[in-house]
């Protein structure tokens, strides 16, 4: 293992930047605030990324307390990686690199991969005060579930319910369980985490669908338009 680099400033930025300021390591966050992740997986959803930077990357940040490493129970028998509670400290720095990038987003270009959960972080805090907003009679949602051309992920709001401005979690692929359903294609998502278009707008001129569990097709999306956000 390489010893860790520092800037020797003090100054709690650069102290930031010494463990956190690595090429991949704030993907590595990104992909394991979604929860526990064996390293093929984590390789599978970081490309680009070789074997040995990884492995690099998933060391260093076990050592500076950001990642533990432990095996499953049997059968799976396998290692997986997950955050401590400092590296999911992680989520309000990337949600503000992801508002901040948000703009340089553009087309997709022909060489750029595309996860559908990787719109997640972004799209946490916006669906979060959408829903604290939204009439109470339509009872609370913790429990969003979006469905991208690209793939499916959910995303689980503030244990208190939506009245909590900031998300706390989200995991790939549908939920269990979903409060709400929404549908929406990757043009209008971009739209949604670059604050041109809002939820209450995509909904309402049904450009997102927005499905309440329970309730047919398209009721969900008329109760939400009544919603601000």
């Amino acid at each position: 293992m390489m010893p860790r680099r520092s800037y020797d400033q003090y100054c709690p930025v650069a102290r930031a930047l010494d463990t956190v300021g690595d090429r991949w390591t704030l993907l590595i966050v990104r992909e394991l605030l979604a929860g526990a992740r064996r390293y093929t997986d984590l390789h599978a959803d970081l490309p680009g990324v070789s074997t040995d930077m990884l492995a690099g990357r998933l060391k260093d940040m076990e050592r500076d307390g950001l990642t533990v490493r432990r095996r499953l129970d049997p059968p799976a028998a396998a290692h997986v990686y997950e955050l401590t509670p400092r590296g999911r400290a992680l989520l309000p720095v990337l949600t503000a690199l992801a508002d901040w990038g948000a703009p340089e987003l553009g087309a997709p270009g022909p060489t750029d991969a595309m996860r559908a959960h990787w719109f997640a972080v972004p799209l946490m805090p916006r669906l979060a005060r959408y829903f604290a907003a939204r009439p109470a009679e339509h009872g609370p949602v913790r429990v969003v579930e979006v469905r991208l051309d690209e793939g499916t992920f959910h995303v689980t709001l503030d244990e208190a319910g939506a009245g909590a401005t900031e998300a706390y979690g989200y995991a790939d692929g549908p939920a269990a369980a979903p409060d709400v359903v929404l549908e929406l294609d990757t043009a209008a998502c971009a739209e949604v985490i670059y604050d041109r278009l809002s939820l209450a707008d995509g909904i309402g001129t049904g450009r997102i669908r927005a499905t309440d569990r329970g309730e047919p097709a398209g009721a969900g999306a008329a109760a939400a338009r009544t919603a601000t956000g």
